[in-house]
């Protein structure tokens, strides 16, 4: 297996009070893509567990699908569960290319190597069953850039000032857990990659 093509690092913890955290994300690299992808069940606790893992498991098992394809066989698995909002990033290595894309409250944030921001726009609702429009956005992948997954338990701009003084996503991650890990009115969960 070749080096990973992306350094990651990242932040789980449940609403206070909570055991469950009814978030869940996956990060997955084949020969050809990378794909990172986040859920947050609707609500709170082991139902809402219950369906954002159930979407993560059919991310996980088809890895080269795109975004498209991907949010219409989850729509299909949560059919009689809770809902779920729902971002996924794609990288697509052999063309040297990224989209992303997400429904309610998941933000991914892209910097590039120059340290210029952009963000995504979600989509308003949530994934539950039924058919949904999608927006995916696309960019040109480059050495050095960053990209950020996270649910609406992170406050973007906490994180986003933390981000420019952070050395590596590994400092972004432990500084975040110092200085707001331990107010959490929400469940919380960050995935901050690299590409190398």
């Amino acid at each position: 297996m070749n080096e990973p093509s992306l350094t990651i690092a990242t932040y789980q913890k449940p609403k206070q009070g909570n055991f469950y955290c009814g978030d869940s994300y996956i990060y997955n690299e084949t020969e050809n893509n990378f794909i990172c992808a986040m859920a947050d069940g609707l609500g709170s606790g082991e139902l809402a567990k219950e369906a954002s893992k159930a979407v993560m498991d059919v991310i996980k098992q088809n890895p080269d699908d795109t975004i498209p394809s991907l949010v219409g066989k989850c729509n299909k698995v949560l059919m009689d569960k809770r809902g779920v909002v729902l971002g996924i990033l794609r990288i697509d290595k052999l063309e040297g290319t990224y989209a992303y894309s997400s429904i309610g409250n998941i933000g991914i944030v892209i910097v590039d190597a120059s340290g210029k921001k952009s963000r995504n726009i979600p989509l308003p609702g949530f994934l539950a069953g039924y058919p949904k429009d999608l927006r995916v956005k696309r960019g040109t992948l480059e050495r050095g850039m960053r990209f950020l997954v996270f649910s609406d338990g992170v406050d973007e701009r906490k994180v986003t000032k933390l981000f420019y003084r952070a050395k590596t996503v590994q400092d972004l991650v432990d500084e975040y857990d110092s200085e707001f890990g331990q107010s959490r009115s929400d469940d919380t969960t960050l995935v901050v990659m690299e590409y190398n």
